[in-house]
């Protein structure tokens, strides 16, 4: 049974960063009928909060991706106890008292000598006298667990196959000295406990991969496959990190993007399949294959977003947004008539109301000093309501005998004149639904 997870911390909402992840591993889930944890990585008590747990859910659920599973690291604290003293009675956790003004000047030495920055084991010298003068005088001590130091390799599925020498790497710290577990230690049990068979995660944790998996087998469990995404840049290829507080996914809902339209744009960036709309998450699952992404960072533009969100809008039935037609006070049996001709004409259903307010009651005339006389014309032979789908076309016929005007020096004054807009759905359309039609010119 395929399992996979999304364990977000709670310390602010998540952003299309977050999204990604979460997407693929949900996606492996249910592509193979598996099963889907959301877990809340929630072990820092100080940054860790409710409401951004509450978000979290929120906006998972609105984009669909429902979890099987929900679990929190905050209520297995005694599990992370029991991992410690397994792997202390094993000689693979000790402590160290190094301050991290300490542990800076060691890093700086070894740079200055051309070596990697790699913590010296020095803790592991300590007698126990040395140890209790040490708690004494700085308290209790922060824990690392002791690496193999050989080569660990794995093949990923994005990355192919990786190999990172242990040596060059420093033995993680798993607790703090004010006795928090991280998320290394608390990753590793709570993957293992749980049966998780797939990590889906940035390229980011490629070093932490490497260190967790001597963990695992240090604890008996087995090992997940694992894949390293590439990291999300700027359109530019610039760093997203100081505009993810911009990409929330609550304020991408709030400014009117459609889940399926995110969805399916995060579904095929960075791979190689080309983008396709798609209508529910089940057609986004059955064309996902994880191997098919590349390493290379991934550029995003948010603003490519909005046309498949009018894109999804456009093709949508009445039924899929009935609510939003009858709060911006269209009559039911006006309804189907009015979306039909505006569907195609949206970018979000915040412009529902707007195209509405214009139908009702009307628009400021757009009129050009070139176009003042012409118009006034127009007007004075625009026949007395109600229309129907033939009055404009019957219309611009006389205007045009009247004026000579043709082509677009005809339509597009009128247009203007009308709805105060150069673009919109076919006039024939829009006539009818012209409730007050004010003198122009």
């Amino acid at each position: 049974m395929t399992t996979t997870r999304f364990a977000p911390s709670p310390t602010g909402y998540i952003h299309v960063g977050n999204l990604r992840t979460a997407l693929m591993n949900f996606l492996i889930a249910k592509k193979s009928g598996g099963t889907f944890i959301l877990r809340i990585d929630d072990t820092d008590p100080e940054r860790s909060k409710q409401e951004y747990v509450d978000a979290i859910q929120e906006d998972m659920e609105w984009l669909g991706l429902t979890w099987d599973k929900i679990e929190r690291q905050s209520e297995r604290l005694d599990r992370y106890v029991a991992a410690a003293d397994k792997l202390r009675e094993m000689g693979r956790f000790y402590e160290c008292f190094e301050t991290p003004v300490e542990l800076d000047l060691k890093r700086k030495k070894q740079l200055n000598m051309g070596k990697p920055p790699v913590y010296d084991r020095a803790a592991l010298a300590l007698s126990e006298g040395d140890k209790a003068k040490l708690r004494a005088e700085r308290g209790d001590g922060h824990w690392r667990f002791k690496l193999d130091q050989a080569r660990i390799g794995w093949t990923d599925g994005v990355l192919g196959d990786i190999s990172i020498d242990a040596a060059s790497v420093s033995d993680p710290v798993l607790i703090r000295g004010d006795g928090q577990f991280l998320y290394t230690l608390a990753s590793v049990v709570d993957d293992t406990e749980m049966g998780v068979t797939h990590v889906v995660r940035g390229s980011d944790h490629v070093t932490n991969t490497a260190t967790q998996i001597q963990m695992i087998q240090a604890l008996g469990g087995t090992v997940p496959t694992f894949a390293h995404h590439s990291l999300l840049t700027g359109p530019q290829g610039e760093s997203l990190s100081k505009r993810l507080g911009t990409l929330a996914l609550r304020d991408l809902r709030e400014a009117g993007v459609e889940p399926m339209a995110l969805l399916s744009m995060m579904a095929r960036l960075g791979s190689s399949q080309p983008l396709e709309l798609r209508h529910g998450i089940d057609e986004i699952a059955e064309g996902f294959d994880v191997n098919q992404f590349g390493s290379a960072p991934t550029k995003f533009d948010v603003n490519d977003v909005y046309p498949l969100t009018g894109r999804l809008l456009g093709e949508m039935d009445l039924d899929a947004v009935a609510a939003d037609v009858a709060t911006a006070g269209v009559p039911d049996d006006m309804a189907a008539q009015f979306w039909s001709v505006i569907r195609a004409n949206i970018g979000t259903r915040k412009d529902i109301a707007g195209w509405w307010d214009l139908f009702e009651n009307g628009a400021d005339p757009v009129v050009e000093d070139e176009d003042k006389e012409f118009v006034a014309q127009a007007m004075a032979l625009l026949p007395e309501g109600p229309f129907d789908d033939e009055t404009w076309g019957a219309w611009t016929k006389a205007v045009k005998a009247e004026t000579g005007r043709k082509g677009r020096g005809l339509f597009m004054p009128l247009r203007k004149a009308l709805t105060g807009q150069a673009h919109g759905p076919d006039m024939s359309a829009v006539l009818p639904l012209l409730k007050v039609i004010k003198a122009r010119g």
